[in-house]
């Protein structure tokens, strides 16, 4: 498969200057480029973005597609900080959820997709912690 490679637009609809990355890029602004993002190409990969550098602040999932202006990523602005691409290819990967905080309470270990957690038995109302094991992400 192709390497990942995603590009940030510092307009809307993949105008004005541009970032192409092809890794992890811990600081937008180390590759002269402002923390201002107003659209996103994702030509390959799955990718995990940070409003801000270092991989800090709230995270947004991008996989393959186009997203004209924040709104299509979830984002509250258009500020964007970091990247990296999320590795989807593991051998060895699992999830572990908790009911109760501090990893306490009924748990359920899941080892592959699961659109619909009610139907793996999960009867509980929401997950307080959870533990991701291995290579996964």
């Amino acid at each position: 498969s192709s390497s990942p490679q995603i590009t940030f637009y510092e307009g809307k609809c993949f105008t004005g200057r541009k970032l192409d990355v092809c890794g992890s890029c811990n600081s937008f602004q180390d590759q002269g480029f402002l923390n201002r993002v107003n659209s996103i190409c994702v030509q390959s990969g799955a990718w995990v973005c940070f409003d801000h550098p270092d991989f800090r602040g709230q995270q947004y999932i991008l996989e393959h597609g186009e997203y004209p202006d924040f709104y299509r990523w979830n984002g509250r602005s258009d500020h964007l900080g970091s990247c990296r691409p999320i590795g989807m290819h593991g051998e060895h990967y699992r999830i572990e959820i908790f009911e109760g905080s501090h990893f306490r309470g009924p748990s359920l270990e899941l080892t592959e997709d699961c659109s619909f957690l009610q139907g793996q038995g999960w009867d509980k109302a929401c997950i307080n912690a959870l533990k991701v094991y291995g290579d996964g992400a």
